[in-house]
């Protein structure tokens, strides 16, 4: 039995990298009450405040949805695992935490599709506002406004992942000393969002957290979406599931879905808005016929070369248990060594022949884990010394979708990334494996390396190469585009206002509304899209 709905002027659902902006910005309006259903719980948690802990919070379903997608005939029918953050936070409690804003001209390409409002000179200052550039006349962050802190770890970076500058140098890779800059092409250190002091700088902690204090902001965590409310063509609340009892919650202005590539599309679709021959099968009751709800799915797909190192790596530093403990106090005292890092702390952009800005994204990791098995893998990595050269494609041409599988919102969607269904995707991939091989030859690498694990490194014609890469490309964890942003729904599902086209009081305001995927990683563009949304939100309230 469901319980009398509760009002509030409006509804977030989801507190991830886009709703937690999305919170804060709009409750800084005294006037406007917001409420946030979060389906996690609170991200107070050692593991998920520890930088490196991402290592376990990877398997961990108290935090993380834990998908796994459809065989893919793109990778030899292998299925392979989404992790997605639930907890407050979402997806950036539980990531790398490398800062990408993502080349300028991405942005520009979602204007050219016919999204007003959202090119490079749009966003850009949204970005700055984020990172607290620009919030006072003189430029410095303004202390009562939350904003993201983004560390600069060059200092700190292992030595051995230091070589990757070397080496790419030796190509004509030029040093990059910050890839949000003027342009992204090149390598150097990435930028973390951890805090001054070393934890984790999740959307939480930097916009959620700061915001709990104001008598305007409600959160409601373990609060499971099951459908959203409409009364004739207008979204009014949420039926959410909470503590095993079923409530509603009304909203006197808008409902904001924010609950990521995989969840918003699921909601929308369980609520009657989706692929209206698809939602009949289920039983459904179509409130708005549209197909692209769910479908133009983008990921970006990474593929790596494993090395033994005749240096140290970070397996030596935590290849032990008395060693990992002196990590722990080590950081725990002063917040410095490994586990207030990403694993992740070089790496680049570059171009692949035929490219005209750069389209592959390159890593260097210093730390694996190819003979190890559980549920803690960064933690407990292989025993010998050894490091990783990986990249991932930028902007794939491939496109899969999202589908629920029923009309229960207990039951994980469909998930079918159709990986390299584009052949350009897989050209690209084997050109990135030819420039890896590259990379081990020189000095900068070939020194160090005492011999490539795996056959990958070995690989040399064109079919071995991709033989190997279906055998062993995953995710590196960037879905976006299937509630896509566009002027009509011939092949969008939202207007440059992030409304639901075909519905009143409904907007999607996270990763899915990219109208094409980003190069690079995608929480920084994902708290723009919040920031943004925010923006609309409060002029539209204001013209209304």
């Amino acid at each position: 039995m469901q319980e009398t709905a509760e009002r509030t002027d409006y509804i977030i659902v989801g507190a991830g990298s886009a709703g937690c902006v999305l919170a804060e910005r709009l409750t800084r309006n005294s006037r406007h009450t917001v409420t946030v259903l979060e389906a996690g719980g609170s991200d107070s948690r050692f593991w998920v405040q520890v930088p490196l802990g991402y290592g376990r919070t990877y398997y961990d379903p108290a935090v993380n949805w834990m998908y796994d997608t459809e065989a893919d005939p793109g990778l030899g029918g292998r299925s392979d695992y989404w992790p997605r953050g639930k907890v407050l936070g979402g997806s950036s409690s539980i990531n790398a935490m490398v800062y990408i804003r993502g080349q300028r001209a991405d942005f520009d390409d979602w204007a050219a599709l016919g999204n007003t409002g959202w090119g490079w000179s749009d966003v850009g200052p949204v970005f700055d506002s984020l990172e607290g550039k620009g919030n006072t006349p003189d430029g410095a962050p303004d202390p009562d406004t939350p904003t993201l802190h983004v560390s600069d770890v060059s200092k700190r970076a292992h030595p051995m992942s230091r070589r990757l500058l070397d080496a790419a140098a030796t190509l004509g890779i030029p040093f990059n000393p910050d890839f949000n800059g003027e342009t992204q092409e090149g390598v150097g250190y990435y930028h973390l969002t951890t805090t001054r002091n070393s934890w984790r700088n999740s959307a939480a902690r930097a916009f959620l957290r700061p915001a709990r204090k104001r008598a305007n902001l409600r959160i409601e965590t373990q609060a499971h979406a099951e459908r959203i409310v409409f009364d004739g063509g207008r979204a009014v609340g949420i039926s959410y599931r909470q503590g095993g009892k079923l409530k509603r919650l009304d909203a006197t202005k808008e409902v904001i879905i924010a609950t990521g590539a995989i969840g918003s599309p699921q909601l929308l679709q369980l609520s009657g808005v989706g692929d209206p021959t698809h939602l009949k099968e289920l039983g459904i009751e179509i409130v708005q016929g549209n197909a692209n709800v769910g479908a133009h799915l983008q990921d970006h797909l990474g593929v790596s070369h494993y090395y033994k190192a005749n240096v140290p790596t970070l397996n030596d530093t935590l290849g032990t248990w008395p060693k990992r403990i002196v990590a722990g106090a080590k950081y725990m005292l002063t917040g410095q060594g490994p586990l207030g890092m990403s694993v992740n702390q070089t790496g680049g952009f570059f171009r692949t022949p035929g490219s005209d800005r750069p389209n592959m994204q390159l890593y260097c990791q210093v730390l694996t884990t190819t003979s190890v098995t559980g549920a803690r893998p960064l933690l407990m990595p292989d025993p010998f010394p050894a490091f990783s050269l990986g990249v991932s494609s930028c902007r794939p041409k491939s496109r899969g979708y999202v589908a629920i599988k029923s009309p229960h919102e207990s039951v994980a969607p469909a998930i079918q990334p159709n990986s390299f269904s584009h052949e350009d995707d897989m050209r690209e991939m084997i050109d990135g494996m030819k420039f890896l091989q590259k990379l081990a030859a020189t000095p900068a690498f070939r020194d160090v390396i005492d011999a490539p694990i795996g056959d990958a490194p070995t690989c040399q014609t064109d079919a071995e190469i991709e033989a190997d890469i279906r055998a062993q490309a995953g995710t590196v964890f960037h879905p976006s585009c299937t509630c896509r942003m566009s002027p009509t729904t011939i092949d969008g599902v939202v207007d440059n206002r992030l409304r639901v086209h075909g519905v009143r009081g409904l907007r999607v305001v996270d990763a899915s509304i990219f109208p094409t995927v980003t190069s690079g990683n995608l929480n920084a563009p994902s708290m723009m899209v919040g920031a943004k949304g925010a923006e609309m939100i409060l002029e539209d309230a204001v013209d209304a």
